[in-house]
C-alpha cells in the first residue's frame, strides 16, 4: 500500500497532461520548496507547509506546520483526519488535492491547479510586486537602445577614429584602441610575432587579407596544382553558395582558393585551426568526373569514401630502381634485392630465438627477436633508420673468413668487386694452407669466428676448400655462400654481366609519398597490430597495413564514439613541393635527406 500522486497540468491549447508518481512511505511533506514530496509553487504556501501521515489502510492525518493552515472540503483547518475510502478535497493556496483510494488500497492524491479569475488577478499583482518591470523601459525601447549602442561602439566609433587620424597613421584599420574591438581573437602561435603589426597582413583598410600578404613571408609555399586545373576541378556551388560568394566578393574577400579560405586566423592562441574537410572534398569527392585524366581516386571521407593506399614500391631493383605506385588491394610484390624471411627471425621456437638467448647478455635480446631489436627509430621517432649489416646483422651473420694469428679477416660487405679482388689476390701465388670459411648461415654459430672461437665446421672445410681465387669467389656467390643466402646474385654471362654481381638493396624509409604518417604518434600500439611480419616468409612481401586496418581506429571528420576523427589535413598537405607533405627535419643527416629525395620525385 503506497501513496500514488497524480499531477494534472494543461497545455496552452487546453489539453490535459497527467504525470503519476508512486511513493512508498508513511509520511509525505507538502510545501513550496522543491524538496517536498508534493511541491506547490505558490507564494501563499510556506516552504514546509504540512505533512500527510498514513494511519492504516484507509485513514490519513493532514497536519499544518504553521498557522496558515489549509482548506478541507471548503472549511479552514490546521489538522484533519480523512477517510480515503470516502474521499475528500484539500486546498493549499490555488492548488487542489483530491484524496481517494483505488482497488489495491493505495491512497491516490490528485494534484491540480484550480485557478479562478480572482486568484489569477491576485497572483499577477503579487508577481508585479516582486519584479522590477515598473522601473525599466519597455522591451522595444530597450532593444532599440542596445542596437544603437552596439552600432556606435563597434562601427561608428572605430570608423570615425580611423578617418580622424593622420594619413600616415592610416596604414591599418586595426590600429588604435577603438579598432581593437574588431579583432575576433588572438593570433595563433605561428603568427604570434605579428600580434601588434596588423598592417603586415591587413595591407588596406576594409579589404580582406590578400595572397600577396601571405607570400611576402611564405615564399616557398607551392600551389596545390596549376591554378587553371584547380579551378576546373572545383565543384560548381549551388544557389546558396553562389549567393554567399557574391556577397563575399562585394565586401572585398578574395577567392575561391585564396590562402584565407584554408588558413583561418584570430581563432585563439596555440596551433592554427586545422583545415575543415569540406575544403578538400569540394574537389576530391567527384574529382574524376571533372578531371578524367587524373590518376587520383575520388575521396570524400576517410571512414567511408577513400581509395586504398598506393605505396611507392620497387619492381626492378638496381642502382636506379624502377619505382611504381601500386594499390595494396592488388597484393603487390616488392623487388628489393634481399632474401629475408621475417617469420624465420621472429619465430620464438626456432634457432634464431636460441641465438637471441645466447646473445642476450651482449646485445640485450630477450627470449626471441623482437621488431625493435633490428628496427631503430629515427631521432624524432617518425620513421625508422635503414637496416645495416654492421649494426643489425653482423653480430649473428659474421663475414669473417680467415684468421692470421690474433687478427680476423672479413669479407668486404657492400663492395663485391673489392671482395672478389681480395679473394683472387689471396690465391694468386700459392693457395693458403688453412681452411677458409666462405659459407653463409650453415657454417657455424654466427658470431663465434669474430670472437676468435673456431667451430667444428672448420675441420671439414679443409677437405673442400677452394684451390683457386675464382673457385673461392664462386663459393661465396653460390648456394650456401656468404652472399647468396641474403642477396640476389647475378652470375657471369647473365644480363650482360662479365663477373659476379650483387643486386643493390633498396630500403625505402617511406612508402606513402602523398600522405603523412608518424610512428611516434602510434607508439602505444604493438608493431604486430599493423604489420603482419610474423607470417611473412619472403623479403618480397609488402608488410604494410591497408586502409581497413587504419579504420579500426580512424574514421572521418565527423566520427563519434570510440573512433578517432580524422580529417584530410591529418595525413595530407595542400601545398605541392618536392618534400611535401614531408620535410627532412634537423634530425636527419644531409646524406639521408639526399637519399630520400629521388623517391619523393617519382
Amino acid at each position: 500500500m503506497s501513496f500514488i500522486i497524480r499531477r494534472i497540468s494543461h497545455t496552452g491549447g487546453g489539453r490535459e497532461i497527467v504525470r503519476t508518481e508512486t511513493i512508498d512511505r508513511m509520511i509525505l511533506t507538502i510545501g513550496r520548496a522543491a524538496e517536498n514530496d508534493i511541491a506547490l509553487p505558490d507564494l501563499r504556501i510556506s516552504p514546509s507547509h504540512a505533512t500527510m501521515t498514513r494511519l492504516d489502510g484507509r485513514r490519513i492525518i493532514v497536519s499544518a506546520l504553521d498557522t496558515l493552515g489549509f482548506e478541507l472540503d471548503g472549511r479552514t483547518a490546521e489538522r484533519a483526519n480523512i477517510d480515503a475510502h470516502k474521499g475528500s478535497e484539500l486546498r493549499f493556496g490555488n492548488h487542489r488535492i483530491t484524496v481517494s483510494q483505488d482497488r489495491d488500497a493505495n491512497i491516490v492524491l490528485t494534484v491540480e491547479k484550480a485557478e479562478s479569475d480572482a486568484d489569477a488577478d491576485r497572483e499577477h499583482e503579487e508577481t508585479k510586486a516582486f519584479s522590477l518591470q515598473q522601473k525599466l523601459p519597455g522591451k522595444r525601447a530597450a532593444a532599440w537602445a542596445l542596437a544603437a549602442i552596439i552600432l556606435l561602439a563597434f562601427l561608428v566609433w572605430p570608423i570615425a577614429s580611423f578617418y580622424s587620424r593622420a594619413q600616415a597613421d592610416q596604414r591599418s584599420i586595426y590600429a588604435g584602441p577603438a579598432n581593437h574591438s574588431w579583432s575576433s581573437g588572438p593570433l595563433s602561435a605561428a603568427h604570434h610575432g605579428l600580434e601588434a603589426k596588423c598592417e603586415a597582413c591587413h595591407a588596406s583598410a576594409f579589404v580582406s587579407v590578400r595572397d600577396d600578404s601571405c607570400r611576402a613571408c611564405h615564399k616557398d609555399a607551392h600551389d596545390h596544382a596549376p591554378a587553371a586545373r584547380i579551378a576546373h576541378a572545383r565543384a560548381t556551388p549551388g544557389i546558396g553558395g553562389q549567393l554567399l560568394a557574391a556577397v563575399a566578393h562585394n565586401f572585398g574577400k578574395p577567392g575561391p582558393g585564396a590562402c584565407v579560405d584554408c588558413h583561418t586566423e584570430h581563432e585563439g592562441a596555440g596551433p592554427m585551426a586545422p583545415t575543415a574537410q569540406a575544403f578538400c572534398t569540394d574537389c576530391h569527392t567527384s574529382l574524376t568526373s571533372r578531371l578524367p585524366d587524373t590518376r587520383l581516386g575520388n575521396a570524400g571521407d576517410f571512414g567511408t569514401a577513400h581509395p586504398q593506399f598506393r605505396p611507392l614500391i620497387s619492381v626492378a631493383p638496381g642502382p636506379k630502381p624502377r619505382l611504381v605506385r601500386a594499390s595494396l588491394d592488388s597484393q603487390p610484390i616488392e623487388a628489393n634485392g634481399l632474401k629475408f624471411p621475417h617469420k624465420l627471425h621472429l619465430d620464438p621456437r626456432g634457432g634464431v630465438a636460441r641465438m637471441a638467448q645466447t646473445l642476450s647478455g651482449q646485445a640485450g635480446f630477450g627470449q626471441a627477436l623482437q621488431c625493435a631489436d633490428c628496427h631503430t627509430p629515427t631521432a624524432d621517432g617518425t620513421r625508422f633508420q635503414p637496416i645495416s649489416m654492421e649494426k643489425n646483422c653482423q653480430m649473428c651473420h659474421s663475414l669473417a673468413f680467415d684468421r692470421i694469428g690474433g687478427t680476423v679477416r672479413t669479407l668486404r660487405h657492400g663492395e663485391p668487386r673489392q671482395m672478389m679482388a681480395d679473394l683472387r689476390a689471396l690465391f694468386r701465388s700459392t693457395p693458403p694452407d688453412r681452411p677458409l670459411e666462405l659459407g653463409g648461415m650453415a657454417r657455424r654459430r654466427p658470431g663465434d669466428f669474430a670472437q676468435n672461437q673456431v667451430g667444428q665446421a672448420y675441420a671439414s672445410a679443409a677437405a673442400t676448400r677452394p684451390t683457386t681465387g675464382d673457385a673461392a669467389v664462386h663459393a661465396v656467390f653460390s648456394p650456401g655462400g656468404a652472399c647468396y643466402d641474403c642477396h640476389v646474385v647475378t652470375p657471369p654471362g647473365v644480363d650482360g654481366k662479365t663477373d659476379w654481381a650483387v643486386t643493390p638493396v633498396h630500403q625505402p624509409v617511406r612508402y606513402m609519398m602523398h600522405g603523412w604518417f608518424d610512428h611516434a604518434a602510434h607508439r602505444t600500439e604493438k608493431c604486430a597490430t599493423c604489420h603482419n611480419a610474423g607470417q611473412s616468409t619472403k623479403a618480397s612481401d609488402l608488410i604494410l597495413p591497408g586502409i581497413k586496418t587504419c579504420r579500426n581506429c580512424h574514421a572521418g571528420e565527423a566520427a563519434v564514439g570510440a573512433k578517432l576523427p580524422s580529417s584530410c589535413a591529418m595525413c595530407h598537405s595542400y601545398h605541392g613541393a618536392t618534400e611535401a607533405p614531408w620535410r627532412p627535419s634537423r634530425n636527419y643527416s644531409p646524406a639521408t635527406a639526399a637519399r630520400m629525395s629521388p623517391w619523393r620525385q617519382q
